[in-house]
């Protein structure tokens, strides 16, 4: 008597070959999140002194924010350290979602800087505050697009060889704070020239480049909690089932977490499979999503009969 694969075998994981070495991408992760948050601290606390001296709000705008990118660091450190445990029975899938969870508290110190930075600009525009040792602060605003530049494209660079979008939305986020400080720039040459009021209103331009990145960074964040997944993973999914002869017709679905893409195949089969049959089949679709999209990290296979 044959078992129909639909009723019998409804669903099946088989693991994906990969070249993916998490250990190893984890420990850079942690690398590129300790060296940016010395290289930003550094940059930050030499801001926040010239800052202080200088009373520019455009400075101090800057100075904040890379010193909050210290505190958000941290807070995608802890991400990548839950992330490590392996799945529980309260936790079956792991916690590799707390890698996205720590994108929320990227956003929130974005937004809350952007208030601050908005809020000093705002008061020193209406009290006409005056701004002293424009040299000094010109120096500190020009380092403080060397340091953002620099570590952003470190980051970047380790968050792209290692699939973490929490890394990437991170590097964008220093990769823009270098904007706002070349805008604190502008504001202290344009005092320098005889125009004070271009500190405050490069202060308010840096808070809208501080905006800016909070919204994409939130957008980001809420696409991969929300389960969003380029439209392209899910075509090039069905189309590698779809190649394998026995897959009458294929329906996927994606998802990320953390930096795993979990790929679901339904796949509809002759009704007079064997579920052997039927699980060796799974067994190439899942060969078959591996060459066409390697960088997912967990298949799952579902047979269905198809209608007679």
């Amino acid at each position: 008597m044959h078992k129909t694969a639909g009723l019998r075998d409804p669903a099946a994981a088989f693991p994906l070959p990969s070249t993916r070495d998490d250990v190893q991408e984890r420990r850079e992760a942690n690398r590129a999140i300790a060296v940016s948050a010395i290289g930003l601290a550094v940059t930050g606390i030499i801001e926040l002194l010239l800052a202080v001296l200088t009373g520019s709000v455009g400075l101090l705008g800057d100075a904040i924010h890379n010193l909050s990118d210290v505190s958000t660091s941290a807070v995608v450190f802890v991400g990548f350290r839950l992330s490590r445990k392996g799945p529980t029975e309260r936790y079956p899938y792991g916690l590799d979602r707390a890698e996205d969870l720590a994108g929320i508290g990227i956003a929130v110190v974005i937004w809350a800087s952007a208030a601050f930075a908005g809020y000093e600009s705002i008061r020193k525009l209406v009290d006409h505050g005056p701004t002293s040792h424009v040299a000094l602060g010109i120096t500190g605003a020009a380092l403080g697009i060397v340091g953002n530049q620099v570590v952003a494209r470190y980051k970047l660079i380790v968050g792209r060889r290692i699939n973490s979008a929490t890394l990437i939305a991170d590097a964008r986020h220093s990769w823009l704070d270098a904007l706002s400080s070349a805008g604190a720039l502008v504001g202290l040459i344009a005092v320098w020239l005889g125009f004070p009021l271009g500190d405050p209103i490069a202060g308010m331009a840096v808070t809208l480049f501080i905006c800016h990145v909070g919204y994409e960074v939130t957008k980001d964040v809420v696409h991969r909690l929300a389960d969003g997944v380029d439209p392209a993973i899910i075509t090039s999914a069905e189309t590698a089932a779809g190649s394998v002869d026995g897959v009458i017709h294929a329906h996927a679905r994606a998802r990320w977490t953390g930096r795993t893409l979990r790929v679901e195949i339904e796949g509809w089969v002759d009704p007079g499979l064997t579920v052997s049959s039927a699980d060796a089949l799974g067994q190439q679709v899942a060969r078959a999503v591996a060459s066409e999209l390697p960088e997912a990290g967990s298949f799952t296979w579902t047979a269905r009969a198809a209608p007679a």
